[in-house]
């Protein structure tokens, strides 16, 4: 929330200061403030509408919504990069005239708005893709307002109006980074695939080495509400001469929430072949 005022208060004042500048390094930072403003709104509410809990529609609870806000923020990164592209190659055919007195100081002030911004988005978790997501706008941003300060001062020095759309290019593609980096991960979650750093065979023959009891694993799922909230359901058969199936299965789930922090996992045991096959 904090983050979400500062940003939208300052954009008004940026989109002020471009216009009247002639700037893109600066109005090109408002648009993309302006996506910010709304990608940091999205992100506060996915936080109040994950903490709903479970229903009978939705019996996994809301916790999905902020990967979703994540990944519809990845994705406004990206129209804001082509935006501002598509802005820059105009300027390079048809230059304009920039102040640069004007555009400094909007600069400068928009660079203290983003450092403030960015360290408290920072202090926050940072494997949580929501709050990586708002992150990264502002982070944008905050190149944005760096690019702009450079591009003015050589404007004023050397009188050269080309540095702004050519340093707007330089940040467009430092967001665009960023943006797919981060649409992929969110795509991913979504899609509801294993996490990244898991090797899923290897996990397999972890419990069978480790898990007294424990015969053979199959038909393994894993995939996550959220990075941090991993879940898994599996097929095991029981080893000859092991002891009870309730205590094989707790030793099971304990092992994989110790070592992998699986907290929910659904574990069919396999009698007299698997009743899937």
């Amino acid at each position: 929330m904090i983050a979400l005022v500062l940003t939208g208060i300052f954009m008004i004042v940026e989109v002020i200061g471009g216009i009247i500048s002639g700037s893109l390094a600066l109005l090109a930072d408002a648009g993309h403030m302006l996506t910010d403003t709304m990608a940091l709104a999205l992100a506060a509410m996915a936080f109040q509408v994950c903490k709903r809990p479970p229903d009978g529609k939705l019996t996994f609870g809301y916790q999905r919504f902020q990967i979703l806000a994540a990944f519809v923020n990845g994705l406004s990164l990206l129209l804001v990069v082509g935006w501002i592209l598509f802005e820059a190659v105009s300027r390079f055919f048809e230059p304009k005239e920039i102040l640069g007195e004007t555009m400094l100081v909007v600069a400068v002030a928009g660079l203290i708005v983003n450092l403030i911004s960015f360290g408290v988005l920072h202090s926050g978790d940072q494997d949580n893709l929501n709050i990586r997501g708002a992150a990264l706008h502002v982070a944008g941003d905050l190149l944005g307002s760096v690019a702009a300060i450079v591009a003015a001062i050589v404007i004023i020095t050397t009188g050269w109006n080309l540095i702004d759309p050519i340093l707007s290019i330089a940040v467009a593609a430092l967001i665009l980074k960023s943006a797919w980096k981060l649409v992929k991960r969110s795509a991913h979650v979504l899609l509801e695939g294993a996490p990244e750093w898991l090797n899923v065979q290897a996990m397999q023959d972890r419990i069978v080495a480790s898990v007294p009891g424990v015969g053979e694993i199959h038909h393994v799922h894993i995939w996550g509400l959220t990075p941090q909230q991993l879940m898994l359901t599996m097929h095991m058969s029981m080893s000859s001469g092991a002891g009870s199936q309730s205590n094989v299965i707790r030793d099971v789930k304990r092992f994989l929430q110790d070592e992998y922090g699986i907290g929910h996992a659904t574990i069919e045991v396999d009698v007299d072949g698997c009743s899937d096959n």
